[in-house]
């Protein structure tokens, strides 16, 4: 979406106390939108310095709220901070625990953006009075709009090294059709710029790396050990509860080995750890889940794309084989190393984003 050629609409913009939402909101306001600020209060224990900064959820969460106030007197728009604190821990934070307590990886960022941010966030907005017409984000990503499939197109960013399309797989078409990304065309290094020269507090920043500040197992109540086997079946170890581990991990497995031993399978049934090498790793083919068309309708044949299953990971050539509106079958052209259940997958044509969902398992 071009916002330069928009019309003097009201925008709020979601800030986050980093930069790349700080930067969006000066654009946009130089574009000449009515701007307000919009923030999610979403911890519910005290207040504290953090062990472990720089993350979405955690008991520093006043420090980025405080960054957030310093921009808006300097960009002279209003502010608010709308509570989703119950909100976030039942669509994210509960989520998280139990993909971690059924043997899964969680991806809490992709729930997040679809059921709070650009959901729970301005429906509590609207009803509390604050009118905008568009919500803008600091997300590096593209929306554009196909006259031929009438339907509003997800693009990734310009600059492929920052793309964060990947996290916003679940976003509806009623959600991107109100959506700006302004910095869907620009570098991390032209943000950072941008807000140096506006003198705007958070200029240098850290970025935000991790949901939780903290180790993650703290949010997760212990679940009992059980064994490491290998796949016959011949037990090589103990493993400390299957929520400390993930498949491909390597490190933590504590079983001496004369080649690295990594994590194949979580076996949540039989409480046990299936490890094996690193070889073993390579699949073709997974099965997802609540996959969700965003720039195309749910085709009725299989289509060619590239596919991803991890946001780091380069995306694939792939075979996408619609099992129903929700599910999908993908084959990897090549074998693909760890593909992870509870992981996005995700599918492009290009930079268009066709869809994705949650892999249920590989194989």
């Amino acid at each position: 979406m071009n916002i330069n050629s928009s019309p003097v609409k009201k925008v709020a913009v979601g800030l986050s106390g980093g930069v790349d939402s700080s930067v969006t909101a000066s654009i946009l306001k130089q574009s000449g939108y009515e701007v307000c600020g919009l923030t999610m209060k979403v911890w519910q224990g005290e207040n504290k310095e953090a062990l472990h900064s720089s993350a979405c959820y955690g008991s520093d969460e006043h420090k980025d709220i405080e960054d957030i106030q310093k921009v808006c007197q300097q960009l002279n728009i209003p502010f608010y901070i709308i509570d989703l604190s119950r909100e976030y821990q039942q669509f994210v934070v509960d989520y998280f625990k139990k993909e971690y307590q059924d043997g899964r990886t969680p991806n809490p960022c992709v729930i997040c953006n679809h059921r709070v941010k650009f959901q729970l966030l301005l429906e509590k907005a609207s009803k509390a009075g604050i009118n905008f017409d568009h919500f803008a984000t600091g997300h590096y990503a593209r929306v554009q709009y196909d006259e031929k499939l009438q339907r509003y197109q997800l693009l990734k960013s310009v600059n492929p090294e920052k793309d964060q399309s990947y996290f916003l797989s679940f976003l509806k078409q009623e959600q991107l059709k109100k959506v700006l990304f302004p910095l869907g065309t620009k570098s991390k290094e032209e943000v950072r710029t941008i807000a140096r020269k506006l003198g705007l507090s958070v200029y240098d920043k850290e970025e935000s790396q991790d949901f939780y500040g903290g180790d993650y197992r703290e949010l997760i109540p212990d679940m009992p050990p059980g064994d490491i086997v290998d796949t016959k079946g011949k037990v090589l170890g103990k493993h400390k509860g299957i929520h400390h581990y993930t498949i491909g991990q390597r490190k933590g497995l504590g079983i001496p080995a004369p080649q690295p031993l990594y994590v194949l399978t979580i076996d949540k049934k039989k409480n046990r750890i299936i490890a094996g090498k690193k070889e073993e790793l390579f699949q073709t083919q997974l099965i997802a889940h609540t996959f969700n068309w965003v720039s195309i309708p749910c085709p009725r044949t299989s289509l060619e794309g590239t596919v991803k299953i991890r946001y780091r990971h380069s995306g694939a050539p792939a075979t996408i084989i619609p099992l129903g509106k929700e599910k999908v079958k993908v084959v990897f052209h090549e074998p693909q190393k760890a593909i992870t259940p509870g992981q996005a997958v995700v599918a492009y044509e290009g930079d268009i984003l066709l869809g994705g969902g949650l892999i249920s398992r590989s194989f």
